[in-house]
């Protein structure tokens, strides 16, 4: 359970309480639910991560609703964009293994998470994930009910492939951005867990070829 459910789900059991205890069992009713709902919605299921080598583990639940090719600056990338209900598990989790180079926050509009520009537009946080041989971009964008973008880690610290890093509350989208030679595992329509789902494959860096040393000395014959 994420620490905010109780945050939310409290004062409402304490506001049911009350509305029973004034003015009857019915009152209750409805911010009991309400208080249960948000309990369940906070929820953080223990996941089992791929130890896959150069796996790209999804950063998020809910389904794949775009992957095309996109330009970050003068380098191509696939763009694997992920929509997430008010049904779905809005923990976030690290795609790889490695260190977190850069955190980039923009506030913006909170326009529908399935509107394509709302990954230009929406209040959103940008995230730069360097290790296992390559860099990965993944992006926690706020939707039309989404109003608070939840990140736990800083530039600098180390994450596990699959670490919880934060959150996005009640419906949004989270996009990730990888290498263009990356192997995708997934498709259009497929839904997806964090930190279980392998989105792609990294191509992994070749080692640099050993060089044979020969001595160009030769004995002779005195």
């Amino acid at each position: 359970m994420v620490p905010d459910g109780y945050y939310y789900a409290i004062p409402l059991l304490g506001a049911a309480g009350i509305l029973a205890w004034l003015a009857g069992p019915l009152w209750a009713v409805l911010p009991l639910l309400l208080s249960i709902f948000l309990l369940w919605f906070f929820r953080d299921p223990q996941r089992v991560i791929p130890d896959i080598p150069g796996a790209v583990v999804s950063p998020a639940d809910g389904k794949i609703t775009n992957v095309s090719p996109v330009m970050m600056g003068e380098v191509r990338c696939v763009r694997i964009s992920i929509f997430l209900n008010v049904f779905d598990v809005h923990v976030n989790r690290s795609p790889i293994a490695g260190v977190i180079r850069d955190v980039r926050y923009q506030t913006g509009k909170f326009l529908n998470a399935m509107n394509e520009t709302c990954a230009e537009l929406n209040e959103q946080n940008t995230v730069t994930v360097e290790g296992e041989g390559g860099r990965v971009v993944f992006k926690q964008i706020a939707g039309l009910l989404a109003r608070r973008i939840v990140f736990t880690k800083k530039v600098g610290d180390h994450v596990g492939r699959g670490e919880r890093v934060g959150l996005i509350k009640f419906g949004s989208r989270t996009d990730i951005l990888l290498d263009g030679s990356a192997s995708l595992q997934i498709r259009v329509g497929d839904r997806v867990k964090g930190g279980a789902t392998v989105l792609a494959l990294l191509n992994p860096i070749p080692p640099l070829p050993s060089l044979a040393v020969t001595s160009g000395v030769r004995e002779g014959a005195e």
